[in-house]
């Protein structure tokens, strides 16, 4: 199959993450650096059939042949060899421009993942202070390794009374959000409305708590009192103007290092 569909070089965004997150941080990426191609996804995300997040990208499976896509750009989100170390250099086309976006991992989990002929990288964006191992690593395989500070595509603004709960879940994480937020609220000895911008609504969600099912989500409007999230590359990103109403939950990942992020994000600049 080859998966060009218009003028302009052809972009594949190699994302092997099960989440959100993965995609809506292309959005921003491909958004920010104006590229301007024909895009393919190549992902195993339930998130990808939603046209919201990935209208305009053609989307394949994680199991895509990238030489076959024949691609000018190759983008690798996240983890330099795929989230299972199963992208090698050998799988690239040699032609392409490879791109890699660093964010913070837990270097000493993923590592070990490496294959022998991992990727080599044209370009790596780094686009959240790495541990030292991680960002070492990443200089020993690109040619050049810059900071990129991402811009939102424009959207609307979610305008709620009271305060703002976000998260795609697994359901139990989004409950525990929302339980937070409760507590949050007691300690401050306040009731206020709160509603919950998630995917779906999950069973057990207290009658009171409004749902809204909103994507995007991460510009909210003047009636929001507080924001309260997980601690996401996303969403600490994108709730940052709003350091001020904005509570974190860290959550433990295999990979991702919620907790460091967290505490960076607190921590008074």
């Amino acid at each position: 199959m080859n998966a060009r569909a218009g003028p302009g070089p052809l972009i594949l965004c190699y994302a092997s993450g099960d989440g959100l997150g993965h995609l809506t941080r292309l959005r921003s990426v491909l958004h920010t650096l104006r590229l301007d191609g024909p895009v393919t996804v190549v992902t195993g995300s339930p998130f990808a059939g939603d046209a919201r997040v990935t209208g305009g990208w053609q989307v394949a499976r994680g199991t895509a042949d990238i030489a076959e896509l024949a691609p000018d750009e190759v983008i690798v989100d996240a983890f330099p060899a795929g989230l299972k170390g199963d992208l090698a250099r050998g799988r690239i086309p040699s032609a392409a421009r490879v791109t890699h976006l660093a964010r913070l991992l837990r270097w000493d989990a993923y590592a070990p993942r490496l294959p022998a002929d991992p990727p080599h990288f044209d370009r790596t964006f780094v686009l959240e202070p790495l541990e030292g191992a991680h960002e070492a690593y990443l200089r020993g395989v690109s040619d050049e390794v810059v900071p990129l500070v991402l811009t939102d595509p424009p959207s609307e603004p979610v305008d709620v009374d009271g305060w703002l709960i976000v998260h795609s879940g697994p359901d139990h994480e989004t409950l525990e959000l929302v339980a937070y937020a409760h507590d949050l609220a007691s300690v401050e000895g306040v009731r206020p409305p709160m509603t919950l911008v998630s995917p779906q609504r999950p069973d057990g969600l207290a009658p009171e708590v409004m749902h809204l099912d909103v994507y995007p989500a991460c510009l909210p409007g003047p009636n929001v009192e507080r924001i309260v999230t997980a601690a996401g590359f996303n969403a600490v990103r994108q709730f940052a103007p709003w350091r001020g109403i904005h509570r974190m939950l860290p959550f433990p990942r295999s990979l991702d290092d919620q907790f460091t992020r967290a505490a960076r994000a607190r921590t008074p600049r």
